[in-house]
């Protein structure tokens, strides 16, 4: 998909999937927010204006209050690519919270997933 079509997609058409994915695997829709916070700095009040305006994904990480700077400990593949590899700043971004997920899903602890 080309990345200018990712970027002007909808946060709140794709976030019920971040849930939907963590809860079948016996996770909280508490922790998928609490992943996004720590790499956002949104809060809940700021998010769910978010998810009500349809902010698109390059508006939700442009305006984000301050990507968290343990950001960059966040390595691995999502989606065939190597996250520490990725060019592109916002697609950078964008996987992080992908893999951030996908580590919810796969059970590991929140201290791991938050790299605390």
């Amino acid at each position: 998909m080309d990345n200018t079509k990712v970027y002007k997609m909808s946060f709140a058409a794709v976030y019920p999937h971040y849930i939907t994915k963590a809860e079948k695997k016996g996770r909280t829709k508490e922790e998928v927010h609490q992943i996004i916070f720590w790499l956002t700095g949104y809060n809940e009040q700021s998010f769910q204006k978010l998810l009500k305006d349809k902010t698109n994904f390059e508006d939700f990480f442009n305006n984000a209050p301050q990507i968290n700077p343990n950001a960059s400990k966040i390595t691995g593949v999502i989606c065939g690519y190597r996250v520490e590899e990725i060019q592109d700043k916002l697609m950078q971004q964008i996987r992080y919270l992908d893999k951030l997920i996908d580590e919810l899903a796969k059970g590991k602890t929140m201290e791991k997933i938050l790299r605390t």
